[in-house]
Parts: structure tokens; C-alpha cells; sequence
């Protein structure tokens, strides 16, 4: 039996069951949360990263968009409250959408 010890998807373990399998899951206790959150957050960035067409990058973004949503709860705080942080960061700092690529600052 494969061994995963990762967070999953709320639904997963339906998806599992109707499938004929059986899996073992448990509840993770609130400070347990967030560093799954973090690790599952960084292994949908690499699946993002690896993704070859617009559908799967999509679908992987998607996943971290959740993730996003979920470490907001585990905050309390609200979407709009990090758009407002997002919103604020790019106005002193810009945004991406030039694509900038910073080569090297030259020393003094």
C-alpha cells in the first residue's frame, strides 16, 4: 500500500472509496495546517512549473489558488484583505507583467 503523508484535497478520500480502495486519513490539528499547507503549496509550484500546456498550468494554479484560500483560514484573514496587501506591494514595488529579468547590481 502506498504511503503518502500529504494533504489532499477535502474530496479525495470519496474519490478513493468509490473507486473500490481503501485509505487512512486523519484530521491535522490547526498548527499542523500551515506547514502542510506550505509543502503542498510547494508541490503544486513545481507541478506548475513542469506543466507543458495551458490546461495543465491551469489546473495547477488552480490548486495553488486553493492552497492560497486555505492558508487565508488558517490567518482569518480574508481574500480581499490580500488583494489589498498584493495591490499595495505593487504599487511601491511594481508588479510582474514587464518581465523583468534583473541580471546583476553592480557593487560599490
Amino acid at each position: 500500500m502506498p504511503i503518502y503523508n500529504k494533504l489532499v484535497r477535502d474530496l479525495i478520500p470519496e474519490v478513493i472509496e468509490k473507486n473500490r480502495k481503501k485509505c487512512s486519513t486523519r484530521i491535522l490539528a490547526p498548527e499542523q495546517l500551515l506547514g502542510a499547507i506550505k509543502l503542498k503549496m510547494q508541490e503544486e509550484a513545481f507541478e506548475f512549473k513542469e506543466a507543458k500546456g495551458q490546461k495543465d498550468a491551469l489546473e495547477e494554479l488552480a490548486d495553488v489558488l486553493e492552497l492560497v484560500h486555505a492558508a487565508l483560514d488558517v490567518y482569518n484573514v480574508s481574500f480581499q484583505e490580500l488583494e489589498q496587501v498584493r495591490l499595495a506591494k505593487k504599487e511601491k514595488r511594481g508588479g510582474f507583467s514587464e518581465g523583468i529579468y534583473l541580471l546583476e547590481v553592480e557593487d560599490d
